[in-house]
């Protein structure tokens, strides 16, 4: 295949319409450039092939067009045509990791001093920036602080923490996010059409899984892929391309749990080392299977129609019950950490599929289908929302916390599922779900925290979480006001809270031996000493 055929480069976006998954900077210099209100210095971050470059080249045209500074750069001038091929002179790019001594920084700070050969702008990108030297750093601060008129700095990095904070300080810093599966198998889908290749979507699922997250991996390995099945993109000649080993065997690993078979696990663990699978990648495998049936019972929307695995996903969803996925996925997230302890990757394996076998949820319903299991049970305790009004001689068991307006996601159970920190952990706690259809999920948020519904940061990061999470763009839309009625997931924690403290406190009151111990000895109970035991 000749290198002006390479998918990655034929397909690179040449203007901002065709960029894939990178709203949020698009948008954002879309808006600077319409209102001419340009910065001096940018920052891209981001990891490996999610469009850094890319998006600086086109800015570049943006700048120089000779239709004029523009969002919508021509395509058709001299100087746009000149970037796309890299050949404009007032383009200067340059490799920080092969150009890192001070010598090379002042040669390209001098030339910066000259006004633009042939464009409006001396643009300058230099990739992968945080491999420059400290001594470089330095040689650039003055000039990237003050630069000439004339001048335009595009920075790039996969590994913003090496930068120095002075240099941060001088850059409009854009956070490039990874692309979603689904994003790469629907850029996927139409680039092969456009190229009239047969396809199927099982083998655009696999590859968009093992490029993770990088469109650019997602078209290399799809020349590849088109390479090694003659044209042809099959989903086991993919399968086979990419090592990928056939993941029927954990669908057989949850049957067999479902039916309690611990004789039965056992032989697909030992099928499994024949066939010398590695444990440590199966758990990984197993937990990501646990999620999406997890996503199944909770938002069955979020499963593609055309997902080949959908009716066995459907499946799984009905014959497990949602504290028996939440649980059986800890275990295995637990198990897949502890495997380096283990005495062998065999036993730490097959020990996390009997914890599987041996523990289940404490039932909560009575839909709750217990499994038949030929080993002794142990019944693990789970943690049980509370709610605003619980009452002391209330058990957190047996109570029965406010429901919100029906709809199709529980958000107290979600924010156990995904990863969100700081002040967008705070807005979702003290939130509750209002609605969410098409794509658009929209927040009630407690009045009393209401500077969080201005915290841009905390809305943009929270939106981000949960478009990772569903594997497609969400727009997250947070209001004011929360009914009385309902409970946001911080105030079911503080009542569990208050709750376990009043059990704890009544338990100590009433124990028979600090009970004797008051009387015969005049021992007295230190009431802030009184901590609830942790589940």
């Amino acid at each position: 295949m000749s290198a002006t055929s390479v998918l990655a480069r034929k397909w690179r976006p040449r203007n901002f319409a065709q960029l894939a998954g990178q709203e949020h900077v698009v948008q954002a210099l879309a808006n600077a450039l319409t209102q001419n209100r340009l910065h001096h210095a940018y920052l891209f971050t981001g990891t490996r092939g999610v469009g850094k470059t890319t998006i600086a080249r086109i800015f570049a045209k943006s700048l120089n067009c000779e239709s004029g500074i523009t969002a919508e750069p021509c395509g058709v001038c001299s100087a746009c045509t000149e970037i796309d091929s890299g050949r404009f002179v007032d383009l200067i790019e340059l490799d920080a990791a092969s150009n890192t001594q001070v010598d090379n920084m002042r040669e390209l700070l001098e030339s910066a001093l000259y006004a633009p050969s042939s464009g409006r702008f001396k643009v300058y990108i230099i990739d992968e920036v945080h491999m420059l030297s400290k001594s470089a750093f330095n040689a650039m601060l003055k000039t990237l602080e003050e630069p000439p008129a004339h001048v335009k700095f595009i920075l790039a990095t996969t590994d913003p923490q090496k930068i120095p904070v002075t240099v941060l300080s001088r850059c409009l810093q854009f956070n490039l996010k990874q692309m979603p599966p689904a994003l790469i198998v629907s850029h996927l889908q139409y680039v092969l059409g456009e190229e009239e290749i047969p396809f199927e979507n099982g083998a655009l699922n696999l590859v968009a899984r093992a490029a993770q997250g990088s469109m650019r991996d997602a078209l290399s390995l799809m020349d590849q892929a088109i390479a090694y099945s003659s044209g042809k993109v099959d989903e086991s000649l993919v399968r086979t391309m990419l090592g990928a080993i056939d993941q029927g065997y954990l669908f057989d690993l949850l049957q067999t749990l479902r039916a309690g078979d611990g004789v039965g696990l056992l032989r697909i663990a030992d099928d499994m080392a024949i066939r010398s699978i590695a444990f440590e990648a199966a758990l990984q495998d197993l937990a990501t299977l646990l999620h999406r049936i997890a996503l199944a019972q909770t938002i069955p929307q979020a499963i593609a129609e055309d997902e080949p695995e959908r009716v066995r996903l459907m499946q799984f969803a009905q014959q497990f019950t949602p504290e028996e996925i939440q649980l059986n996925y800890q275990i295995v997230i637990h198990g897949r950490k502890e495997l380096d302890l283990a005495p062998d990757e065999y036993a730490g394996f097959t020990m996390t599929l009997l914890r599987m076998l041996a523990f289940v949820p404490a039932s909560t319903g009575d839909n709750v289908v217990p499994r038949v299991v030929a080993v002794p049970k142990v019944v693990m305790p789970v943690a049980v929302s509370a709610a605003p009004k619980l009452l002391a001689t209330e058990s957190v068991a047996t109570y029965q916390a406010p429901q919100a307006p029906s709809v199709e996601l529980d958000w107290n159970t979600l924010l156990t599922q995904i990863n969100v920190q700081g002040m967008a952990r705070e807005l979702a706690k003290n939130s509750v779900l209002t609605s969410f259809t098409d794509g658009c999920l929209v927040l009630s948020l407690a009045p009393q925290h209401k500077q969080l519904q201005s915290n841009k940061l905390a809305v943009d990061k929270l939106q981000a979480v949960l478009s990772e999470y569903f594997a497609k763009p969400i727009k997250l839309v947070v209001e004011l006001g929360v009914s009385k009625d309902i409970a946001t997931p911080a105030a079911v924690a503080q009542h569990e809270k208050q709750t376990r403290q009043q059990q704890a406190e009544a338990a100590i009151k009433q124990d028979a031996f600090v009970r004797d111990a008051q009387i015969h000895l005049g021992a007295q109970v230190i009431e802030n000493s009184i901590k609830p035991v942790s589940i």
